[in-house]
């Protein structure tokens, strides 16, 4: 592949067409009926957990996926060819061609859609875990007896692979939907972490995306201020930035959210893509 100048208007017009969003929440709170918000014409629903029934009057595409496999094809399709990739590998030239020979009806709906609702990130790892148990890596090779950490890496290599394709679609706003837990450790501290199989994939997500979104609860306190409070609370709010005072992951690269924003993700989209001022 050739090596090509990537000029400034080109690099803004990509800019403002796509960006790759992790939309973290606790069971419940609402982050599957997000997809109402957005243009059922230009977005397309990949449903991993069967869990379409709170969104089922939305009047847009949904494909369902029940097994790692499928995901991976689906990832071919969304991205394309990966030229640094080995013929025999995921995402290369010889695996989109085939592929995409074989789904050309799928080719065709998602070259119509510009975003990509992934539901959700928490039911890939359990489906790719459940995948890389099966592999030759999962079993050791002096006992052929399964080898637990042999499948834990596979799956988060398989994973992480499988996000930096998807981040790398060209013209393709990818949203990432997962579920937020709550931890207390031993001392009582509370922390908020996104939930996936293995730990590697989990660190690794907040590098690959543009942006870390937690949903929630809060309640509005008199003077105005908002106390996080997921049990209890009546606003939903999604928080945005890095080293919020709620303690949830965040993170903006777009650098144009305020710490915490209106649940409304088609909003959203339209600030963190909106044209950058003119420079005086």
């Amino acid at each position: 592949m050739a090596l090509r100048i990537v000029t400034a208007d080109e690099r803004l017009s990509r800019a403002a067409n796509k960006t790759t969003i992790a939309l973290f929440g606790p069971t419940g709170v609402g982050k599957t009926t997000q997809l109402k918000r957005l243009a059922p014409s230009e977005t397309v629903c990949i449903d991993l957990e069967a869990g379409m029934k709170s969104v089922q009057d939305w009047p847009g595409d949904s494909i369902p996926v029940r097994c790692f496999e499928d995901m991976v094809v689906l990832a071919s399709l969304v991205g394309g060819a990966n030229p640094a990739a080995a013929p025999e590998a995921f995402f290369s030239q010889q695996h989109y061609t085939h592929f995409a020979g074989l789904h050309p009806e799928l080719v065709a709906l998602l070259a119509s859609k510009s975003i990509v609702f992934l539901d959700s990130i928490t039911d890939l790892t359990r489906q790719a875990m459940a995948w890389a148990k099966k592999q030759p890596e999962a079993f050791s090779e002096k006992t052929g007896k399964p080898d637990v950490r042999g499948a834990y890496g596979l799956m988060a290599r398989e994973v992480i692979g499988l996000l930096k394709h998807l981040q790398h679609a060209p013209g393709k706003t990818t949203i990432m939907v997962g579920i937020l837990e709550k931890h207390t450790d031993e001392f009582g501290k509370v922390s908020w972490q996104p939930q996936m199989e293995g730990g590697k994939a989990g660190r690794e997500l907040p590098g690959i995306v543009d942006q870390v979104i937690s949903m929630s609860l809060f309640v509005r306190e008199e003077d105005g201020t908002l106390r996080h409070d997921p049990e209890r609370g009546t606003e939903r709010r999604f928080v945005c930035r890095a080293g919020n005072r709620f303690g949830l992951p965040a993170k903006d690269r777009s650098g144009r959210l305020d710490e915490t924003e209106p649940a409304d993700l088609a909003a959203l989209l339209r600030k963190i893509n909106a044209p950058a001022a003119p420079i005086a």
